[in-house]
């Protein structure tokens, strides 16, 4: 919140302040007193090190997410296939129902025309 007074931002400000004691014991020190400008050197690694380590972090990735994924694949192969299975047996039902009642048509035909074509025997 400004105060209409200043004219740069919080950063400008933090940079001018002069430096603080260091905290005594009980007080919380304040982020300038805890993190130093300076960066420890970084050790150049090779590239076979660089190898190992995304090898054995791949190995550690499936290790953790193959059950998972296995899962996963599972269920939407059981889904798809119930779905297919589902629409063949649709089929099948439907196919068997057409045969099934055409030939019963075909008997009742068959009996029909047997039973007109039978001399009375009166």
């Amino acid at each position: 919140m400004s105060d209409g007074k200043s004219s740069g931002n919080d950063a400008d400000r933090t940079q001018k302040l002069p430096p603080r004691a260091p905290a005594r014991d009980g007080e919380v020190p304040v982020l300038t007193e805890t993190v130093s400008d300076q960066r420890a050197p970084r050790r150049a690694v090779d590239n076979a090190a660089l190898e190992a380590l995304a090898r054995e972090l791949e190995r550690a990735v499936l290790e953790r997410l193959g059950p998972e994924v296995d899962r996963v694949i599972e269920e939407k192969l059981a889904r798809k296939l119930n779905q297919v299975l589902g629409q063949a047996l649709e089929g099948v039902r439907a196919e068997l129902t057409n045969g099934v009642t055409q030939m019963v048509r075909e008997a009742v035909a068959a009996s029909v025309a047997r039973a007109l074509a039978l001399p009375d025997s009166d």
